[in-house]
């Protein structure tokens, strides 16, 4: 297969796009490499893969006209897995045109891109915060999503209801991930687990939001990437059951599909710092700080569908998980 990434250096981008290519999968990543965080994470990320005769390395914005319509014409992709957004609940209150840029305006020519070159299906990251003022646990794909609580959240809701549009019109398959607080080795300085360790090892406290009572379904990048790889093999189809009447909002008459993507365990704020304490060997000055504008207080993902129709579950432990992330985190910096 060919296969487009967008974000290809982006964290889980860059970790699909090596198991792609050790499958024997022609990769064609698209990245800017914008400077939302540290870029030299990023061209680490990419030198992963650049080196690798089926890896086609793409320096273009998605928001530009005139470059992604050429690349689709260029390479006529099979499949395409878009990754590339605006990231983070936090910066969207920030910078709002941003997540317009990338978020919506890329997608659109992705959309595109897709409906005009005959890929066979579309998988692309959507994300649990779509779930935003719902508490009714574990949050399923076939809830109502319609109260997002920033930006971000809002820009992926539409990501899906485009999507669908795109399924419904043109009969291109689509399948959106909401993916569940992804961590790992690799992962972005802006989260939660890299700016604690960070400032751990350096005798800096840390910023606890809602005085440590989060609750969230952290999913190890192993588990994310494999849970793609399989929705990207099963190219989404049309329900046969599906009713106006009473309508799914995880599935359609259309070629369009949504999945969850979480360890379906949420893990305490707090337990997840103390397995970060007992791996570092070093205790947190903790600076304890209410619910930031934005935020949700827990997630808990319900994965039955994946189960059943990918016959996967996400597993990794978080202390196994945390682990790894440490080990990465030491070799990197030489810490």
């Amino acid at each position: 297969m060919k296969v487009l990434i967008t974000g290809s250096a982006g964290f889980i981008g860059s970790a699909l796009s090596l198991r792609l290519l050790e499958r024997g999968d022609t990769v064609i990543g698209i990245d800017n490499l914008n400077d939302y965080y540290d870029v030299n994470l990023k061209k680490a990320r990419l030198a992963r893969t650049q080196g690798h005769k089926n890896f086609i390395d793409a320096r273009i914005n998605l928001e530009d006209r005139e470059a992604v319509p050429a690349l689709f014409k260029k390479y006529k992709p099979n499949k395409v897995v878009n990754l590339a957004a605006q990231a983070g609940v936090r910066y969207s209150l920030i910078n709002p045109h941003s997540y317009v840029d990338t978020n919506l305006v890329g997608f659109v020519n992705i959309l595109e891109g897709c409906r005009h070159n005959d890929v066979e299906h579309l998988v692309y990251a959507s994300s649990s915060s779509v779930y935003g003022a719902n508490t009714n646990m574990p949050f399923s794909v076939h809830d109502n999503v319609d109260h997002p609580v920033s930006l971000y959240a809002a820009s992926k809701k539409a990501n899906e209801l485009m999507a669908h549009t795109y399924s419904h019109l043109y009969q291109l398959p689509t399948t959106g991930l909401r993916f569940f607080t992804v961590y790992g080795p690799w992962g972005r300085p802006d989260m939660a687990l890299f700016l604690f360790t960070k400032n751990i090892l350096a005798g800096k406290p840390i910023d606890v939001f809602n005085h440590g009572n989060h609750r969230r379904d952290f999913t190890y990048i192993d588990d994310i990437v494999e849970g793609v790889i399989r929705t990207l093999d099963n190219v989404a189809a049309p329900n046969p059951d599906w009713s106006g009447d009473a309508p799914d909002s995880a599935t359609s008459y259309s070629p369009y599909k949504l999945y969850n993507i979480g360890n379906n365990q949420p893990v305490e704020l707090m337990h997840y710092i103390e397995v970060l304490e007992d791996c570092l060997g070093k205790k947190a000055e903790k600076n304890m700080l209410p619910l930031q504008p934005g935020d949700v207080p827990a997630t808990y993902a319900n994965v039955e569908d994946l189960v059943k129709d990918m016959d996967y579950k996400p597993a990794m432990t978080v202390e196994e998980g945390i682990k790894n992330f440490v080990e990465w985190y030491k070799g990197y910096f030489k810490v």
